[in-house]
């Protein structure tokens, strides 16, 4: 059966080849298909439509850009091996939608002194003649990490196959009083009203993290500012900082450069294994940036996060195409190590999201991109099902290890709310206290994702809605991981988040991208956003269901529900890569 199985894909593969015209089908072209086919037929954990090299390990996204209508991916890649390595490469896949890639030769790897041990993450800017510039940091002889530069060989080549680097490198070195290996992965850079390049690059002094600013007027001498453009104390080093314009009253991206009146900047590093953000002002004429509200980056549970669940190193660029800002994160894994060495890969990245900024100024929303619209198929429908308490409702009709589903709930019954005053409460440690099983009043209710006939194995990503003495009510957005595998030796954290709306004039809505072993989560439009990895026991899809739950003692209903089966996004590899002759 498996063999048959493959064969078909093969041949829809070659088929799909051959229409777009994009790849050619050769020898070599088979063989990597066939390896893809085999990895989703014998591997349930890896994905139908998330983004992932044929095998080994991936880490962070880098240098993300549209290139003469290609988009191009770049990402941290060990070639040899499932674990993080001694030396890390960029991997290089491009589209054409987001959604089906091409795999080519890896891009960046270590050819000078200058990054002679890894060629970590960086970003791309797009220079004045549509040339691609990438900022990225190299782990030199002496393992300090420096900033380097690199450009395309050839710009006529639409998928920028060849890379060169300056021989100046590395441009940057570590400020004085920085840890030769706390100062890396430069951002994207912007272009000020005078006219010179500016950039940041992560960091430390004495563990406060900080984003260092740097200017040049030619993109290779670089001058550091005094002051750092964002900081905050006992955070340790900053990661993959990133920074950027949002406009207001508006979903729409802006490029980098862009700033004024009706713009705000979106300041984000990763610490503590998450990617906190802030909003605020960014004054260009003094190289300043002031939070919003006075709130800076401390990685406390009042501070706002792309992702309140595995997701980190994040990047974002303009689409100028789409006229839209675009963002990627890797998801790890949460399996043992050894897991991931028999499975021969490591690492997923997110499903591409537009971002933008909240009607109400306070926070960012995210969504996944309008092309993945295309994988959709086999659409089922509900409106107006009451949900009584402690009801499980199976949804039929759909591929449940591989959908896409999106939900609204409608409530009754607010004045029977859980009284509890959530203004410093953590609202992870409240869904570990009050999971899935833990009845409420309001919830929980939500969806039971990659979940067994028998429920004892299920993802559960549900809401539940407090008030306070006053009458004010919170809504909790939990992913429970709990009950999601009775295997031993994975992670079954449990994540959570509040979700600003006021269930007295809005439904709750949650969306649902389920991919074999990730589910991201989107709360409220794009509010709260949760990924988590599991990896259930069962190794048959077809042994995985979907349910909508309810257990709460007050009823729910659920107003819309729209489900559909996600077809496989197309994944070939070049016919000029090395590695598949």
């Amino acid at each position: 059966m498996k063999k048959s199985l493959s064969s078909f894909i093969v041949l829809c593969f070659l088929v799909i080849i051959l229409e777009t015209g994009r790849v050619k089908a050769t020898s070599r072209n088979l063989n990597d298909v066939i390896m893809l086919a085999n990895q989703q037929i014998e591997q349930p954990y890896r994905t139908g439509y998330h983004f992932q090299p044929p095998s080994n390990w991936m880490n962070d996204p880098n240098g993300p850009m549209l290139y003469q209508g290609v988009y191009h991916f770049f990402y941290q890649y060990n070639p040899y091996a499932a674990t993080f390595g001694d030396v890390i490469i960029w991997g290089h896949a491009v589209s054409y939608d987001l959604v089906n890639w091409i795999h080519l030769d890896p891009a960046i790897y270590p050819t000078q002194e200058a990054d002679s041990k890894s060629c970590w993450s960086g970003s791309a800017t797009i220079l004045p003649g549509n040339i691609p510039a990438m900022l990225y940091t190299g782990s030199d002889s002496k393992s300090r990490q420096v900033q380097d530069l690199a450009w395309p060989k050839n710009l006529s080549d639409p998928f920028l196959r060849e890379w060169v680097k300056h021989p100046k490198n590395p441009l940057i070195t570590p400020p004085e009083g920085v840890k030769d290996d706390c100062f890396r992965d430069p951002s994207t850079a912007w272009l000020g009203p005078d006219g010179v390049w500016k950039i940041v690059v992560g960091g430390d002094r004495d563990n406060n993290g900080m984003a260092f600013l740097y200017q040049s007027t030619d993109f290779v001498n670089w001058k550091r500012y005094d002051q750092p453009l964002s900081s905050a104390d006992a955070t340790g080093t900053w990661e993959c900082p990133d920074f950027y314009p949002v406009p207001l009253n508006s979903t729409n991206g802006l490029d980098t450069s862009v700033y004024g009146g009706s713009v705000r900047h979106v300041m984000k590093a990763g610490f503590e294994g998450h990617d906190w953000y802030t909003i605020g002002t960014y004054s260009p004429d003094r190289e300043n940036f002031l939070p919003q509200n006075g709130l800076s980056l401390t990685g406390s549970t009042l501070d706002l996060r792309y992702d309140y669940g595995q997701f980190y190193a994040s990047k974002s660029f303009f689409d100028d195409a789409k006229n839209r800002r675009v963002l990627w994160a890797w998801v790890p894994e949460t399996d043992s190590q050894a897991d991931d060495i028999e499975k021969g890969w490591a690492g997923l990245q997110s499903f591409p999201r537009a971002l933008w900024i909240d009607r109400n100024g306070k926070q960012l929303i995210q969504w996944p991109v309008e092309e993945i619209e295309e994988l959709r198929q086999n659409q089922v429908n509900l409106q107006n099902k009451n949900l009584k308490p402690g009801s499980v409702l199976e949804i039929h009709g759909i591929a449940a290890p591989q959908a896409d589903v999106t939900i609204s709930f409608k409530l009754e019954g607010l004045k029977e709310a859980e009284v509890l005053d959530t203004t410093l409460v953590d609202p992870q440690a409240l869904c570990n206290e009050r999971s899935a099983s833990s009845r409420g009043a309001l919830g929980p209710f939500g969806l039971l994702a990659m979940a067994s006939k028998d429920l004892k194995e299920q993802s559960a990503i549900f809401f539940r809605v407090f008030q306070n003495q006053l009458g004010r009510y919170s809504v909790l957005m939990c992913s429970d991981l709990s009950r999601s595998t009775v295997r031993s030796n994975i992670d079954t954290t449990s994540y959570g988040a509040f979700v600003d709306i006021d269930p007295r004039s809005e439904e709750i809505s949650l969306r649902n991208l389920i991919d074999h072993s990730i589910i991201e989560s989107f709360g409220a439009g794009g509010k709260t956003c949760i990924t988590s990895r599991i990896y259930p026991k069962f190794v048959n899809n077809e042994e995985a269901h979907l349910f909508v739950f309810n257990n709460g003692t007050q009823n729910v209903k659920i107003s819309e529900m729209s489900a559909w089966s996600m077809k496989n996004a197309k994944f070939v590899v070049d016919q000029s890569v090395k590695s598949a002759a």
